[in-house]
C-alpha cells in the first residue's frame, strides 16, 4: 500500500478566540465539535479574519448550531460567495448533544464557543463550553 504524506511543520492554527469568554462565564465543561462549512468560508477562516466574540451555539431541531459567528466573505470569490453570519451546524456525537441539550434547557447554562480553529490535520474545529454567567463581582477574582 501507498502511505499518504504528512504535512511537514503543520501544527493547527487558531483562526479565532473569544478571550472575554473565561471572564464572563463559568465554565463548568469543554467539548470539541467539527463544524460544516462552505469552501469559500474555510479560504476566510484561513486568513484568520473570523470573529466569534458575540457569538453562542443553540439547539434547533434536536441538532446544535453555531449563531452569530462572523466569517466575513472571501474576497477573491465572485458570485459563489456566503452569508458571513449564518448558521452553522456543529458535528458532535449523539450522546454528547443530548448532555448539552439537557444541560442548556433544564439548568440554565448557555454554550460558548471559546476558540475556532483548525486542527493538525485541517480540519475545522470548534472549542465548546458549556457556561453559566459570572456575577459582575465574581469578574474580578477570574482576571
Amino acid at each position: 500500500m501507498a502511505r499518504k504524506k504528512k504535512k511537514k511543520g503543520f501544527e493547527g492554527t487558531i483562526a479565532a478566540q473569544n478571550r472575554k469568554a473565561r471572564r464572563d462565564y463559568f465554565i463548568t465543561e469543554t467539548f470539541e465539535a467539527g463544524v460544516i462549512l462552505s469552501g469559500t468560508e474555510v479560504k476566510s477562516l484561513r486568513q484568520g479574519r473570523a470573529n466569534i466574540n458575540e457569538s453562542y451555539a443553540g439547539p434547533n431541531k434536536g441538532e446544535i448550531f453555531l449563531l452569530n459567528a462572523h466569517i466575513p466573505e472571501y474576497l477573491a470569490a465572485s458570485h459563489f460567495n456566503h452569508d458571513p453570519r449564518r448558521p452553522r451546524k456543529l458535528l458532535l456525537h449523539k450522546r454528547e448533544i443530548a448532555k448539552l441539550l439537557g444541560s442548556v434547557q433544564r439548568k440554565g447554562m448557555t454554550l460558548v464557543p471559546l476558540s475556532l480553529y483548525f486542527n493538525q490535520r485541517g480540519i475545522a474545529k470548534v472549542e465548546l463550553a458549556l457556561a453559566h454567567g459570572n456575577p459582575p463581582y465574581g469578574k474580578r477574582s477570574a482576571v
